[in-house]
């Protein structure tokens, strides 16, 4: 039998947020820090700049597949693999990889215990699928864990517009089925705008868009009906949703990318 302080709060960390069987641990104080850095560790988490912990309590018949190397912990009896199945899931692996900067080979990780995956100064946000209907599209580097029930894809731009013009790249990662995901955005789930659709349309000035239901059409368009118009009115094109579903938008352009004071994860 294994006992764990993980879960409890101490003066220097807390659970921040909870679904399903994962949890964040949020460390409100870097107390590990050396004296020369204590000053700048305080002022950082008085902006919110801290580590932040995914767990996940594996039970038997939910299983979890995280990002390649992210592994501290397992505690219990927990079994590790891989997510490949054949040689042709492989290769589709190593071709969605090549593409949208994921990694071809995701550890599987199933059985009864513990999981605990590394610290990092992103913002870990949790999603139910059952919430995205048709399943979501994230950003590039965004994915951190998910339910074994969750199937991850790759998305290829569906006009030409959107994949020379919206600068979210030609592909993207698709997370469809049931179960919840776990993913590190660049500013906290508090910041996202988060904006419904009910056969309406979106346009956002720039790729601020960091996930959206896979259900919507995603293009580029003017401003203006006009070109000459577009340019007069200083906006030029706009990346456009249209449809039914929900986009996460950060609040600002140049919050997107930044994994940590020191761009490492």
């Amino acid at each position: 039998m294994i006992t764990t302080n993980l879960f409890e709060s101490s003066a220097a960390k807390k659970l921040s947020a909870q679904k399903g069987i994962f949890s964040v641990v949020e460390y409100e104080r870097d107390l590990s820090v050396e004296p020369e850095m204590a000053q700048i560790a305080y002022f950082a988490s008085k902006m919110d700049v801290r580590k932040r912990q995914l767990i996940a309590q594996l039970q038997d018949d939910i299983g979890v597949i995280s990002q390649k190397g992210r592994m501290q912990l397992m505690l219990g009896d927990i079994q590790a693999q891989t997510d490949v199945r054949n040689v042709g899931r492989l290769i589709k692996n190593i071709v969605g990889s090549s593409v949208t900067g994921e990694t071809a080979i995701k550890p599987l990780y199933t059985g009864d215990g513990i999981l605990v995956l590394e610290p990092s100064f992103r913002y870990v946000i949790l999603e139910d699928l059952k919430e995205w209907q048709s399943g979501m599209v994230i950003e590039d580097g965004m994915f951190l864990a998910c339910y074994d029930s969750v199937e991850i894809k790759v998305e290829a731009r569906k006009t030409i517009s959107s994949a020379a013009l919206g600068g979210e790249g030609l592909f993207n990662t698709r997370l469809i089925g049931e179960g919840i995901v776990a993913l590190e955005s660049p500013v906290p789930r508090s910041e996202l705008i988060e904006v419904t659709l009910d056969d309406d349309v979106i346009k956002i000035d720039g790729n601020m868009a960091i996930a959206w239901s896979s259900d919507l059409a995603f293009t580029v368009e003017r401003t203006t009906p006009t070109l000459v118009g577009s340019v007069a009115s200083g906006e030029g094109l706009v990346n456009t949703y249209r449809g039914s579903g929900k986009v996460l938008i950060a609040p600002v352009l140049k919050n997107k990318g930044i994994p940590s004071p020191s761009n490492k994860k």
